[in-house]
């Protein structure tokens, strides 16, 4: 390996340019990937928006075949296949120890602290790689960090089978956890998304049934379909005036969970939320055990989350289709396949 195609960020707003670069090299207990797969998030299209980060190659959610081992690495092959935990730890603090790498306090996320995989290779440590199946399908790879973000949204909910659900947003995150609810055994799910083909999308996933949130009121939909208010919502936009929303439309004694990232001041009324005494949680990233219990989903073949998957473009197509996500598009997730 001497030099590859990548797709990176020179200025804040400005198209991503594909360019020939370096390949990375396997340092100290690191592999490189041929990258696969990799899925371009929401997160990517507000940082290229919003932070000027010249050479920067995007891109955590991906999978790929082991090209290259560093030293101190046992029990990797070249040709293995692995889906990426995007983070860089110092792998002997508390958290990292107890399986929480975003709780570790050197954390470096991969796609924005270090080269991310919108690249033929990326490099990662071997502690962040998690050994793929052979029988999944690329795809099933670079779904599997997204997949693990929603999952982990669900536990912090503390679900139980049974549950009925309210997931405000059709977005990615907001269709994998109606996915996983279905999956795990919720008797209801609603799905609140102003968009009809996120609103298709999502009862094709798992949802029990959508509403137009621009037209129809959420909290009598949940009761009309559950026959009870929302006792579990969990919130996945992050645009303000959300947190209100997901705390207006819960029941007394309810678990309001927010997923969305917000990025800007968004205002609550505490005491709407103080009288229903509502459990509010934020939910953020996922556990090692999070991403190892979606690959064993995927492998097991209780989920099926390529519905999601909306196109796959190659590395010259993703500029254009990057600048395209920037706008209200009907496409849910979009996989670079370098």
């Amino acid at each position: 390996m001497c030099a590859m195609r990548a797709a990176v960020l020179q200025h804040a707003g400005e198209p991503l340019a594909v360019i020939d670069a370096a390949d990375p090299d396997a340092g100290p207990g690191e592999l490189v990937l041929r990258v696969e797969a990799c899925g371009i998030c929401g997160s990517d299209l507000h940082l290229a928006q919003t932070y000027s980060l010249p050479g920067l190659v995007l891109g955590h959610e991906f999978c790929g075949t082991v090209a290259a081992i560093g030293p101190g690495v046992e029990g990797w092959e070249e040709g293995d296949r692995a889906a990426g935990l995007p983070l860089a730890t110092c792998g002997r603090c508390v958290a990292c120890l107890s399986g929480r790498p975003r709780k570790c306090e050197r954390a470096a996320m991969i796609g924005i602290e270090r080269p991310g995989a919108y690249a033929e290779y990326v490099a990662l440590p071997a502690a962040s790689a998690h050994r793929l199946p052979s029988t999944l399908e690329p795809a099933h790879g670079a779904l599997v960090e997204p997949l693990a973000v929603a999952l982990h949204a669900i536990r912090r909910a503390g679900f139980e089978p049974g549950e009925d659900a309210l997931v405000l947003g059709g977005g990615p995150v907001g269709l994998a956890v109606a996915l996983w609810l279905r999956a795990l055994g919720a008797r209801e799910v609603l799905v609140s998304d102003p968009v009809a083909s996120r609103r298709a999308l999502a009862e094709q996933v798992g949802a029990s049934a959508t509403v137009d949130p621009a037209a129809s009121d959420v909290a009598s939909a949940f009761v009309a379909l559950a026959g009870t208010s929302a006792g579990l919502v969990i919130e996945c936009v992050g645009v303000p005036g959300l947190l209100q929303h997901a705390v207006d439309v819960a029941a007394v004694d309810a678990r309001v969970v927010i997923a969305g990232v917000c990025m800007a001041p968004d205002p609550l009324t505490p005491l709407t939320a103080m009288m229903k005494e509502l459990d509010l949680r934020f939910a953020y990233y996922y556990t090692e055990a999070d991403f190892r219990a979606t690959i064993d989903h995927l492998d097991r073949e209780r989920i099926d989350p390529l519905p999601l998957v909306t196109d796959e473009v190659d590395l010259e197509e993703a500029p254009d289709r990057f600048e395209a996500l920037k706008h209200p598009t009907d496409e849910c997730k979009v996989l670079i396949t370098p």
